[in-house]
């Protein structure tokens, strides 16, 4: 079965938590030293929305969202593990992300990503995505990528 579940929890949640350290473990090997800076911004306490993806019963991915602005949200900690990959699950997640996210309000997504998350960069583009300049704490470092995406209000 190729279907996967996706549920709505928050940052308590002990799988989004497991998931979370191996996303972690992932990222200190892709970014290096450079590790350490990204660390501090992506602290999961008190998230109040997350999806955590299952297949047969196993947690498979996550994604989260904050509020960044008054009108947007911020995509933070996707992760799929690495055997679940190319199956669609991480678009399910961030479709999954911009949906809740109009609901409670906001009209915009933006995150951040790096330049050695390559499959990530083409992942958010696929999904309508475009980079703009880097924003916050990521201006001025050359391996983030800021993106940003409208959200289509809900009927």
């Amino acid at each position: 079965m190729n279907d996967s579940t996706l549920i709505r929890t928050d940052s308590d949640h002990t799988d989004f938590r497991q998931l979370v350290v191996l996303l972690d473990q992932d990222l200190a090997v892709r970014d290096g030293d450079d590790h350490t800076f990204y660390a501090q911004f992506n602290k999961v306490d008190a998230i109040k929305e997350v999806i955590v993806a299952y297949q047969n019963d196993v947690p498979v991915g996550c994604g989260a969202i904050k509020p960044f602005s008054a009108t947007e949200a911020e995509v933070k900690r996707m992760f799929v593990r690495p055997d679940y990959r190319n199956k669609g699950i991480a678009a399910k997640i961030v479709t999954a992300l911009e949906n809740w996210a109009t609901e409670i309000g906001f009209s915009a997504t933006v995150l951040e990503t790096g330049k050695k998350q390559p499959e990530a960069i083409a992942l958010y583009q696929k999904v309508g995505y475009h980079i703009i300049p880097n924003y916050g704490q990521y201006i001025g470092v050359d391996n983030s990528v800021c993106m940003t995406k409208p959200l289509s209000a809900k009927p």
